[in-house]
């Protein structure tokens, strides 16, 4: 293990040169203090755990101390944000460190949020809050967990830097780690600004840093678009078959490696509604869970449209259609997975739906349904839980033709008990456990956010004595409002 001076900086993003980013300096805040830290994550750097117990640690993620070999860097990029383009956004809060190359030979970007401004800042000053810091964290930490792909975090650094959003809160830095921060905005921006080489340039640097596998192939920009879309249509999979909601699905915020990125008003389903709206300030419900595969799709194109000066059109549409088909596959196995069926059956997809509309219309807890359906034989899991739902016929109807499909597979009761409570989480992050926790902490107690962050790393297993953890949300917690201002 590693301590903090130890790490090795190899900066290929910054060596792409001005036209993609800007030199700029972190702003420190005042009085850091460490809030949280992910010794998984930290592993990724071969990081000694015991470093986030130094000061220098949080020296360090307030932006108070540097490398000498890191190189900040401010990224420039456009997108569209909520279907409109926007020409030039760019890394307005936040900072490309450098990239770390661990004992493995992998590279991870350091990428600290909250950093202060930046020329991409657009009046903005620069700063995170400690309320989206911590959400940040709990995410990604917690995605990953779940077997999402999903960007990293490191650390919370917390301070007492006043500064004002709806109301004065203190500002806060949240070290994130990903193999790239690279964004289909990125490819928009060049595109659009008609500025071709350098499209070509960051396509190279793409291929050969994170699709190597591509260069073999006779097109290998339009291999590297095939496996993109291939990639979101799995992630976009897991997303709906566990109850994500991200919120901002804006170019900008869409990763190039089609991993969960750039958290914001983010919400996990309790209650099952296919139209919920977890930002509020979606007025349109643009970003609404049911319509997170077809904008995942919208966003692809927006991406295959900016590889048109590299690759040819009709070959860019033809991957594209291959996103929703894969997306259908994966996600049926994923729910096949959830209900605890081993085989493949052509009803399988209407069994799914019957149930979705189901819990809908009774308003049933997403995950828990998943989670109790395993804990006991199937006919005695969907007797119980036949008490959640209001139209019994058509329950009683849907759990006698569930039993006879899950007899099919003829396994006994703990294989299937073990088998799905590895894929059904008894822990989730819901709002309301992220709301308690943040205000803990906003008043100088971290030891609940810490707490939540441990029990959300271990979300299959059992963990006694962190029942709490796993009940259902209080009516409060079902309708926190949670929008874009951080």
């Amino acid at each position: 293990m590693k301590s903090l001076i130890e790490l090795q900086f190899d900066n290929r993003f910054a060596r792409l040169g001005d036209a993609f980013s800007s030199d700029v300096l972190p702003e420190p805040i005042a009085e850091p203090r460490l809030v949280v830290a992910s010794a998984a994550a930290m592993a990724l750097l071969d990081l000694d755990p015991s470093e986030a117990d130094s000061a220098v640690f949080a020296q360090i993620f307030s932006g108070h101390k540097l490398w000498s070999t890191a190189e900040p860097r401010a990224m420039v990029y456009s997108g569209h944000q909520f279907g409109g383009y926007n020409p030039r956004l760019g890394d307005g809060r936040g900072l490309l460190l450098g990239e770390v190359v661990n004992d493995a030979g992998d590279y991870w970007d350091l990428h600290l949020k909250g950093a202060g401004q930046t020329p991409y800042s657009r009046m903005g000053d620069g700063r995170a809050v400690l309320r989206s810091s911590i959400r940040e964290f709990l995410a990604s930490e917690h995605l990953h967990a779940l077997g999402i792909p999903s960007s990293r975090a490191l650390c919370v650094t917390g301070s007492s830097t006043p500064v004002w959003r709806e109301k004065q809160e203190s500002a806060a830095m949240v070290l994130r780690l990903a193999p790239s921060h690279v964004r289909f905005g990125h490819f928009e921006y060049f595109y659009y600004t008609q500025q071709h080489d350098q499209l070509k340039q960051l396509a190279e640097h793409v291929l050969h840093s994170h699709y190597a596998e591509c260069l073999q192939q006779e097109l290998p920009y339009l291999a590297m678009f095939r496996e993109i879309v291939e990639r979101n249509a799995t992630l976009i999979a897991y997303w709906q078959a566990y109850g994500f909601c991200h919120g901002v699905m804006n170019t900008d915020n869409m990763s190039i490696l089609g991993i969960t990125f750039d958290y914001g008003p983010y919400a996990f389903l309790d209650d099952f509604d296919a139209q919920h709206i977890c930002n509020h300030s979606d007025d349109t419900g643009r970003y609404s869970f049911s319509n997170q595969v077809p904008i995942a799709q919208w966003n692809l194109a927006a991406l295959g449209q900016a590889l048109v000066p590299l690759v040819e059109v009709d070959v860019l549409r033809e991957s594209l259609s291959l996103f929703l088909p894969l997306y259908q596959a994966h996600y049926l196995d994923l729910m096949r997975k959830r209900l605890g069926l081993l085989s493949a059956d052509a009803g399988d997809e209407a069994l799914v739906q019957r149930l979705l509309q189901l819990m809908q219309s009774s308003a049933v807890d997403y995950n828990l349904f998943f989670r109790e359906l395993g804990d006991s034989p199937a006919a005695e899991a969907v007797a119980r839980l036949r008490d959640d739902f209001t139209d019994l016929a058509s329950f009683d109807a849907w759990a006698a033709d569930y039993l006879v499909r899950s007899a099919q597979d003829g396994d006994e009761q703990t294989q299937r008990r073990t088998r799905m409570h590895a894929v059904n989480p008894k822990y989730i992050l819901r709002n309301y456990l992220a709301q308690d926790a943040i205000a803990a902490a906003e008043q100088g107690n971290y030891a609940p956010v810490r707490e939540l962050h441990q029990v959300l790393s271990q979300p299959f297993d059992e963990q006694p004595g962190f029942e709490r953890y796993a009940q259902r949300p209080p009516e409060w917690g079902k309708h926190l409002e949670i929008s874009c201002s951080s």
